[in-house]
């Protein structure tokens, strides 16, 4: 048995941590018990109850670890390019936007030294599985990067609708995390293929998602927005 001591050090929590994010990508956060994270940290529950108290907390710790940092790159990145054009007199470009967010978090998702990747599959997991408990926590922590981004999009789009600029984030987004969950599905209809550098994921990802938010606007948009202008 550990003592008190080997319990409470920080590689001790750290190796929770990279234990149950790794057991959570693979079995999914309902499926992963104590004892399987246990098992996997090499430590006993007594260590976890230390640590975080409960599964609840562990999980909200897990993201928390990462997210905060994840989402500190974004706002820094938003902040440069909004800089940027300030200096040249000029408003920030939707594709500015979009690269601000979604390029750390595609940088993250190469990181397969200090556990980025892991996290990131996590988090497209944890996207296309619905867990009320962990979509509650995440909405708590992005909610104020989101409309952050959000209000840049609405600033830098004033002739297109809210609602399809939401509808489009979205889009993306479900892309985004469908695309870092991993190349399995890929696999499946078009067999084996060459090229799987993660490093070029974010290039790829990139051109698709800026031809997104450039496509043209459905007909019921843009009829509805000729009938309103007819009115007038």
């Amino acid at each position: 048995m550990s003592s008190p001591s080997a319990r409470s050090g920080p590689e001790t929590r750290g190796r929770i941590l990279d234990a149950a994010e790794a057991l959570f990508v693979e079995h999914g956060l309902d499926a992963t018990s104590m004892r399987m994270i246990t098992t996997e940290a090499g430590v006993n529950l007594a260590a976890v109850n230390y640590h975080f108290g409960s599964k609840d907390s562990l999980i909200h710790e897990v993201f928390r670890r990462r997210l905060g940092e994840l989402n500190q790159s974004r706002l820094a990145a938003l902040e440069r390019a909004e800089q940027r054009a300030r200096a040249n007199g000029a408003q920030i470009k939707p594709s500015q936007v979009l690269e601000a967010f979604f390029t750390p978090s595609l940088e993250m998702a190469t990181d397969t030294v200090h556990g980025g990747r892991t996290f990131m599959q996590l988090l497209g997991r944890t996207y296309t599985e619905p867990n009320a408990f962990v979509r509650k926590f995440l909405a708590e922590e992005y909610a104020q990067t989101l409309q952050r981004f959000l209000q840049a999009l609405y600033d830098s789009l004033p002739g297109v609708p809210r609602e399809e600029i939401l509808w489009r984030f979205h889009f993306m987004m479900g892309a985004t995390s469908y695309a870092i969950a991993g190349t399995d599905a890929l696999q499946l209809f078009a067999g084996r293929f060459d090229d799987e550098d993660p490093a070029h994921m974010l290039p790829r990802l990139m051109s698709f998602l800026l031809g997104g938010l450039r496509a043209p606007l459905p007909d019921f948009v843009t009829g509805a927005e000729s009938a309103a202008r007819d009115a007038e």
